[in-house]
């Protein structure tokens, strides 16, 4: 284990926050092996922290109360947030991030006894009832009759998000600069042109490198990568405007449009959904962004 001297970026993720505490995949849970498909645990992220790349031989369902949970799995940055959860199926390379403070939920379930499959990472509906399902089979001292109901259940109720948040990326070294900075930094706001001048290519060759590599216009991945971006800097407890300022938007109703667009809701419902739960950190304005959320 190390800790970063000063913020970096990891290929794929965003910079290294300053502290992050850099660890290797850890040993799966002694009880992985017993009786029964699902093990479930919990711990407390106390800085911020990144997982290398690892892979279990178990699926893996990872979720988070009061922060985030970014991963990489090849060419995808998926942002797991309050509510969702993430299906990594066993044997899948892949590398994580969570915030500080965040309290890091997760479950694993033995392939063999597991009577459904999903073949690739999948955001998962992260239903009141599930959650109590796998806070349940994480105890200890459960008689298996118990807990082989209780997985039962699970396996009935278990269903894919709404919001399959994965950000590509281009993956193409014309354009890989450009995904690069913007990890660094999403607010630079620098245009088409300017990046085509920069590069010493033209506006046209970027557009259809986004376009062939992510699907996406480069001005629709840019928002994209933003409202990643503001997902986490939200579920931390910083305020609309705070976050709007930090992601290079000039007027705070912009972000609140492009963040409605991709979410379908405003950053300020998004905010109260996760101060609901009781875990915000860090106001940085008195929770005074109500008028921004209209």
């Amino acid at each position: 284990m190390v800790r970063s001297q000063s913020p970096e970026v990891s290929p794929g993720l965003w910079r290294r926050e300053a502290g992050t505490v850099v660890r290797r995949a850890g040993a799966l849970p002694e009880r992985a092996t017993d009786s029964g498909a699902v093990v479930a645990e919990f711990r407390i992220v106390p800085a911020p922290t990144e997982w290398t790349q690892h892979a279990h031989r178990l699926h893996e369902l990872v979720w988070v109360r009061g922060g985030t949970l970014t991963s990489r799995v090849g060419d995808r940055v998926f942002t797991v947030f309050e509510g969702h959860g993430l299906w990594m199926p066993a044997g899948v390379v892949h590398a994580g991030r969570a915030t500080e403070g965040a309290r890091f939920h997760s479950a694993f379930f033995a392939p063999a006894r597991t009577p459904f499959a999903f073949g690739e990472p999948k955001a998962i509906a992260m239903t009141p009832l599930l959650v109590s399902l796998l806070t349940h089979l994480s105890r200890t001292d459960l008689a298996e009759a118990a807990r082989l109901r209780a997985e039962a259940v699970v396996f009935d109720v278990i269903e894919p998000s709404e919001h399959q948040l994965a950000l590509r990326l281009p993956g193409d070294p014309r354009i890989d600069a450009i995904a690069e900075a913007l990890l660094d930094d999403p607010a630079d706001g620098r245009s088409l042109e300017e990046w085509a001048r920069c590069l010493g290519t033209s506006d046209r060759t970027i557009t259809r490198a986004f376009r062939r590599s992510t699907g996406l216009s480069f001005a629709q991945w840019r928002q994209m990568l933003r409202v990643h971006r503001a997902l986490m800097l939200l579920s931390d407890g910083f305020d609309v405007m705070s976050v709007s300022e930090q992601l290079g938007y000039a007027q705070p109703s912009s972000f609140i449009a492009a963040f409605r667009r991709v979410m379908g809701t405003t950053p300020g419902a998004f905010s109260g959904a996760a101060a609901a739960s009781g875990d915000v950190r860090n106001p940085v304005s008195g929770g005074e962004n109500t008028g921004l959320s209209a």
